[in-house]
């Protein structure tokens, strides 16, 4: 689902407020850490994920892997903090995906 501007602005307004769910550490990205990632987007639709300082991982290279193996849309990149975006197969978990598809 390729997102508008309009679209990622609201969804940047709303990940504002929002605590980051998952902190990328030393280990870097794992399987486990990229099933976690597959399932918080899955019930959550939109998270934050941080990079602490004692990784060796780049925020974009994060991103583009976010990209091609979770099949997400990165919002938004600001500084070590990733917003990630993407449509829940579940209906109940829709809160986020209708929202953005009225816009």
């Amino acid at each position: 689902m390729e997102l508008t501007g309009k679209q990622k602005r609201f969804l940047r307004s709303e990940a504002h407020h929002m605590s980051p769910l998952v902190q990328i550490g030393k280990n870097g990205i794992s399987e486990t850490l990229l099933d976690q990632v597959d399932e918080l987007l899955e019930r959550r639709e939109l998270i934050k994920v941080t990079l602490l300082q004692n990784t060796d991982e780049e925020a974009k290279e994060v991103a583009e892997i976010f990209e091609t193996t979770l099949h997400c849309d990165v919002v938004q990149i600001i500084g070590r903090i990733l917003v990630c975006f993407r449509p829940s197969s579940k209906e109940k978990y829709q809160t986020f995906s209708t929202k953005v598809r009225s816009i």
